[in-house]
């Protein structure tokens, strides 16, 4: 499957240099103070491996569309994050998969780096010193690239993921074109965005769709796409993308 990512800007400036670390089926753009690509290209073989070995001991931890429990003591912290993040959002454990491996990278980076920003399949962790807009991309709604979230620095780290029954290949069991979910918690945030957006079949399922994810404790906002309806609640503030 070919994926075309053309929100990705590589330019560099004096703040950050951007750059493309992939492995396998992870796709990483990141932007940091240097580039620190071959040092994440290791980190995310490795938790890759401890992903893929999970799935051996407990196949259930790929194809469950529900929280399930481990069946074993030793588990490496990316997949801890991911058990935690579908116990807490009421779906399966892969749901949070690109939100976890996000959020281990940029807290390793954040310690090499002041700003750090690691978007994996439009699941975002970042570390920044200044105001950032994240634009929400909704398919052919009219909000699509239009609306975003404005992040104030003294919110980051923070986690902003989006799951859509309309764009890319996820599975979604909702018809929502766009639900993002912003959190200190990169793979929470990605795990209640898939659950947000599952809950969402027409417009009149927004308000409880965006209450779902406000009553998870860690979960700082949401904000709901469906065709020309949008919705949003909690600690974020939306703004107009030029």
């Amino acid at each position: 499957m070919i994926i075309d990512r053309f929100y990705r800007d590589f330019s560099s400036n004096k703040r950050w240099v951007s750059y493309r670390v992939k492995v396998e089926t992870t796709d990483l753009y990141i932007r940091s103070k240097k580039n620190f690509s071959e040092f994440i290209k290791k980190r995310v073989v490795k938790l890759r491996q401890d992903i893929e070995g999970e799935i051996k001991r407990n196949p259930k931890f790929l194809t469950a569309l529900s929280p399930i429990q481990p069946n074993h003591k030793q588990i490496p912290m990316v997949v801890k994050l991911m058990y935690d993040a579908s116990q807490k959002a009421k779906v399966g454990p892969m749901a949070s998969v690109a939100g976890a491996i996000a959020h281990m990278i940029g807290e390793e980076i954040r310690g090499k780096s002041p700003e750090v920003i690691v978007e994996n399949g439009g699941d975002i962790y970042l570390c920044v010193r200044e105001e950032v807009k994240i634009s929400i991309y909704a398919g052919d709604s009219p909000f699509s690239g239009k609306i975003g979230i404005k992040i104030d620095p003294s919110m980051s780290p923070l986690g902003v993921c989006t799951s859509s029954a309309t764009v890319g290949h996820s599975l979604s069991l909702g018809r929502a074109d766009s639900f993002t979910v912003v959190s200190k918690n990169t793979s929470l945030a990605d795990a209640v965005a898939t659950g947000g957006a599952n809950r969402i079949i027409n417009k009149n399922d927004i308000e409880k769709a965006i209450e779902y994810a406000l009553a998870i404790d860690g979960v700082l906002g949401a904000v709901a796409i469906y065709k020309d309806v949008i919705g949003a609640k909690g600690n974020i503030e939306l703004c107009e993308i030029k």
